[in-house]
């Protein structure tokens, strides 16, 4: 008589990593901020294109508002407070804002 012994291969529990939570940087629609810009702004902050960064700001003059872009917490908020920072070094009420993605 023979007992057979079944060794099942052990699996290793790996901690999960949780992805970090992502922000959507919103520009904020004004009626003072000259168009071309909020376009230059759009370039030299979220390294758009001429094209890209004017259909962004287009939308945003259209709907009051436009998601540029989603990073995760810090850089979404470094990036906004930059945007609206270059505004306000020229006197406009040029406004981003970030919100978590749902």
């Amino acid at each position: 008589m023979s007992t057979k012994t079944v060794t099942t291969p052990g699996t290793k529990l790996k901690p999960k990593t949780e992805r970090p939570k992502l922000w959507k940087v919103i520009l904020l629609n004004d009626d003072y901020t000259p168009r071309e810009f909020v376009v230059q702004v759009l370039k030299a902050v979220f390294r758009m294109n001429e094209d890209e960064a004017h259909r962004v700001m287009m939308t945003a003059h259209r709907r009051g508002a436009c998601v540029i872009a989603v990073y995760t917490k810090d850089v979404a908020d470094t990036k906004a407070k930059e945007a609206t920072e270059l505004g306000k070094s020229k006197g406009y009420p040029l406004y981003f804002t970030t919100e978590p993605e749902e």
